[in-house]
């Protein structure tokens, strides 16, 4: 086992009893389970600024103190992230509605200015932060085009598809309306969400504090929990406007996507932006 490893492990009073065993998922960061005299514990290695933006994340979404499970950090150094572990299990109608209800109210957590106290990594893709007070200035100056300028400048989308993305953001405030600053998951795809003894978790967070439709659009992009989860969250109807923010909100994560994979996801991107456009027309 690796010398920093064993000693952040020594500093935590944490003996292992085995190897490190290979989990999946670990595309972005190196994850492990290992099991412990103390317990099973989860292990990841990864670039150490990546990772202590992993931790504050946790450590921000554990204190918000909503019914949503979030694993507990027990320490971190030199590359290493040691994570309470969670057994996963199968979804319910249950669950899912916990889920919605967890969101809601980690959402009713908000402050007067969009971003956070510190840049962290959307996947490996730096997510600047930096706050502003206006939530369309941040969506646009902090997420749409520096997604298009770094996209455009590895030749993954040429000038007209930058000039739409730049039109679109320039839009913004002839639609958008601005809100208070809800604190977010912001990388909530279906595969960071774990479902528990406890009741739903969600991990591997790029937290910061913007509109609350960040991640209900993440978690509608690659699947989606029942309709049972957004009964819950909404309480009522869903607002005649949440079609034309999901498909704002989901261009962030495709650009994402089209900067870590490549072309595959161009395509994604060209049909949200013909969405938005529709709305426009309208």
């Amino acid at each position: 086992m690796e010398r920093h490893l064993q000693e952040l492990l020594s500093v935590l009073g944490l003996t292992s009893k085995g190897e490190l065993q290979p989990l999946s998922g670990g595309d972005i960061a190196a994850v492990y389970r290992l099991d412990t005299d103390q317990g099973m514990v989860v292990i990841k290695r990864d670039d150490p600024e990546r990772l202590a933006g992993e931790a504050d994340g946790l450590r921000a979404l554990r204190d918000a103190g909503t019914r949503l499970v979030v694993p507990e950090v027990l320490g971190e150094a030199n590359g290493w992230l040691v994570m309470e572990a969670l057994d996963s299990g199968l979804s319910s109608t249950g669950n899912d509605e916990v889920l919605g209800e967890g969101l809601r109210e980690l959402h009713e957590l908000t402050a007067d200015r969009h971003g956070w106290y510190r840049d962290n990594a959307c996947g490996r893709t730096p997510q600047p932060n930096a706050p502003l007070a206006d939530g369309r200035a941040f969506q646009r100056e902090r997420r749409l085009l520096p997604m298009a300028v770094a996209c455009h400048e590895r030749g993954l989308m040429d000038a007209r598809l930058r000039g739409r993305l730049e039109a679109l953001a320039a839009s913004l405030e002839d639609w958008l309306p601005d809100v208070p600053a809800s604190l977010v998951h912001g990388d909530l795809w279906s595969g960071n969400v774990l479902h528990t003894a406890r009741g739903p978790a969600i991990i591997d967070p790029a937290v910061y504090r913007h509109y609350p439709e960040v991640d209900l659009a993440m978690l509608t992009l690659f699947g989606s929990p029942s309709e049972a989860c957004f009964d819950a969250y909404w309480n009522g109807p869903a607002p005649d406007d949440w079609p034309r923010r999901q498909a704002l909100f989901q261009l962030y994560p495709l650009l994402n996507h089209l900067l870590l994979f490549g072309g595959a996801y161009r395509g994604a991107v060209e049909r949200t932006l013909d969405r938005l456009a529709a709305y426009q027309a309208l």
